[in-house]
């Protein structure tokens, strides 16, 4: 939708006429949330998926790359899609994708089928998200202030992310994981309802043709991705450089990154520019949201060692701690609000402020991981959590946004969701697994030596409870130590933030009108005719 007149209310023609108006934006939040809840498979069914499926752990995990890695991929390709189709079109289009792909994935038994439909999924799910938020960005900010936006995008993004594992977690303890599925699958049919019967193809500028679009390179990036997550996920698993496997992929990976540069160098419209990769401070920023999702990645290896290994939690109880990261998520997302667009102060600061709750987090867990806790004591570590990944996610976009130009944005923006969603994490889950490994081992050498034959003489004791203990509190131990060297990492990484700290301009770019958007990609494809 084009920007209003000073002055003039906010609409959505697209609806029809018997659709209040003020209902109208709250349904596109609705479908927003929905399209944020699905997914192609869900992380809290995970250990019974593993039970039911005689899928290993990192099987389900590729699932989760692989719905992330197309998500990522797509951003280059939204404007396009807005410009060419009816939002009608497009937001049935993603129902009826996430709907076919919940249904399909309980009952496919190929992995690779599997993680193409997560794939699919991904697409869908990015789709119908970006265009429910697009057209009511003039709600949310009439000046299409992104210090705005972006925390209130955030607070539907990452809550729903936790409110969709708490949903799949009790779904699958009460019923089974696949209803997940069969509930998403009726949410999506309730989308579509929606759709038919309050909208109507509308369209505010003349349709876009779509022309210019480097399809083999977003093949191209979307394989390398996958490579990617594949190597970091499948590493441990095939003992990493002792494997061939590991070795060959290594080659794969840096002959597909080799073929996809100069593909980017040499044909007259790739999927990411040269020039964007050009831009001042790019780089130091992709290499932040990959180091804080690297220190984030913790969540998925050392928390669930701790909960299921140590502590014995059923998933019951260990997701009631979800409740807690999305009080950190809501904390964190208005905070932001309020430090970018009411105190309007500086964005590195604010950085610094995520990266300091960051810390707060990994010591909380440093101090407090033991096998004498109750899991409430986990709580305020948790909110540090959810709050620094709020805070880091919503102005780290909003630091990409400032220092690109409208053309190069949203090819940036599927750089930084690689790394965000997809490299940061897996590469960190694969460090703190090796690592993980060592220190277990490690431990188990040095402690273990105490038990001789001299020591259970002088006291006898069951050696079967001993051992159990005794691997437990290794296993303590060795999460203990990670981290340790974990928190060292943010603190250095802390450092180097106050050392760089300097004031920032105050006044914001405006977005462009999405006319001016469409008239700036004719432009663009033109010149280069």
């Amino acid at each position: 939708m084009g920007m209003p007149p000073q002055g003039a209310p906010f609409t959505m023609p697209m609806f029809r006429s018997f659709v209040p108006q003020r209902v109208r934006p709250w349904i596109y939040v609705f479908l927003a949330f929905t399209f944020q809840f699905s997914g192609g498979l869900y992380l809290g069914t995970l250990n019974q998926m593993m039970g039911s499926t005689a899928w290993m752990r990192e099987d389900l995990l590729m699932c989760l790359y692989a719905n992330l890695a197309g998500m990522a991929i797509y951003f280059p390709l939204l404007f396009r899609m807005k410009f060419r189709f009816t939002n009608k079109t497009l937001l049935m289009a993603a129902s009826a994708g996430v709907l076919f792909c919940n249904l399909l994935a309980p009952y496919v038994t190929s992995l690779p089928l599997l993680w193409a439909i997560c794939f699919i999924e991904g697409i869908c799910k990015i789709q119908g998200t970006f265009e429910c938020m697009s057209n009511i960005q003039l709600w949310i900010t009439p000046s299409r202030d992104f210090t705005v936006f972006f925390p209130m995008l955030h607070i539907v993004i990452l809550g729903s992310m936790q409110l969709s594992d708490l949903l799949a977690t009790y779904l699958m303890y009460y019923y089974h994981w696949a209803h997940m599925h069969l509930f998403m699958s009726g949410v999506m049919m309730f989308n579509l309802l929606i759709l038919v019967i309050c909208t109507r193809h509308f369209r505010m500028f003349k349709k876009f043709p779509l022309f210019g679009i480097d399809w083999l390179g977003g093949i191209l990036w979307a394989t390398l991705l996958l490579e990617i997550a594949y190597f970091f996920d499948y590493g441990d698993w095939y003992d990493w450089w002792n494997s061939r496997v590991m070795c060959y992929l290594a080659v794969i990976i840096l002959v597909t990154l080799c073929i996809c540069i100069w593909r980017m160098r040499t044909i007259r419209h790739p999927f990411l520019e040269p020039q964007m990769w050009t831009y001042h401070n790019l780089l130091p920023l992709l290499l932040l949201i990959t180091l804080v999702e690297g220190f984030l990645a913790t969540e998925r290896v050392l928390e669930e060692v701790f909960y299921e290994e140590v502590m014995h939690y059923e998933e019951m109880v260990s997701v009631q701690l979800d409740w807690f990261a999305l009080m950190g998520i809501l904390l964190g997302c208005l905070f932001s609000y309020w430090w970018m667009h009411i105190r309007h102060f500086s964005f590195v600061r604010l950085i610094i402020v995520g990266i300091f709750g960051l810390i707060c987090y990994l010591v909380g867990y440093y101090f407090t991981v033991s096998s004498d806790i109750h899991w409430t004591q986990l709580c305020l570590p948790i909110v540090c959590r959810g709050f620094a990944y709020a805070v880091l996610s919503a102005t780290l976009m909003v630091c990409l946004e400032e220092m690109m130009s409208f053309q190069h944005f949203f090819q940036a923006l599927s750089v930084f969701n690689m790394l965000h969603m997809v490299v940061g994490g897996v590469a960190g889950c694969a460090l703190y697994t090796k690592g993980l490994s060592y220190y277990i081992t490690d431990n188990i050498s040095r402690y273990g030596i105490e038990i001789d034959n001299v020591m259970y003489s002088r006291m006898p004791f069951s050696i079967g409870h001993y051992m159990e203990t005794f691997i437990e509190n290794v296993m303590e131990i060795s999460i203990k130590q990670i981290y340790g060297w974990v928190a060292y990492a943010c603190i250095a990484l802390l450092l180097l933030f106050l050392l760089y700290d300097a004031p920032v301009r105050r006044q914001l770019k405006q977005m462009p009108s999405w006319k001016r958007i469409r008239k700036e990609v004719v432009r663009s494809l033109e010149s280069k005719e």
